[in-house]
């Protein structure tokens, strides 16, 4: 584990991003209405992914390993995060104006994500 404060930080990190996430659902199931149908699923791939790495911000600080290396660990809570915030926000804003174009910072965000995950295996 992290140190507590730390560990405590990212939990609450986690915790508030996946409230975030269950609203953002809560708007694209029932105010999501973009003339372009395909605009959907962008939003709710954005979604899915925010929930999931939500969830993994929340309980990835407790795992044994994150104590060994507490550095590392920040960093990848830090992947994680931005990742996320970049990744999702990518993609809900491409779907929430209706313009692709908005979208093209998600594979710097997915890149954040794939390396966030590959720390967790140092």
């Amino acid at each position: 584990m992290l140190p507590c404060s730390v560990s405590a930080l990212w939990t609450r990190v986690g915790a508030v991003s996946g409230a975030a996430a269950v609203g953002a659902a809560a708007y694209g199931a029932h105010g999501l209405s973009p003339e372009d149908e395909s605009l959907v699923e962008v939003y709710k791939t954005g979604n899915s992914f925010h929930l999931l790495h939500s969830a993994v911000l929340t309980l990835a600080p407790a795992l044994p390993t994150a104590s060994k290396r507490p550095a590392l660990s920040h960093a990848s809570m830090l992947l994680f995060a931005g990742g996320t915030a970049v990744f999702s926000g990518s993609c809900y804003m491409s779907a929430l104006t209706e313009d692709r174009k908005n979208g093209r910072l998600a594979p710097i965000g997915g890149s954040a994500l794939i390396l966030a995950w590959l720390s967790l295996a140092l």
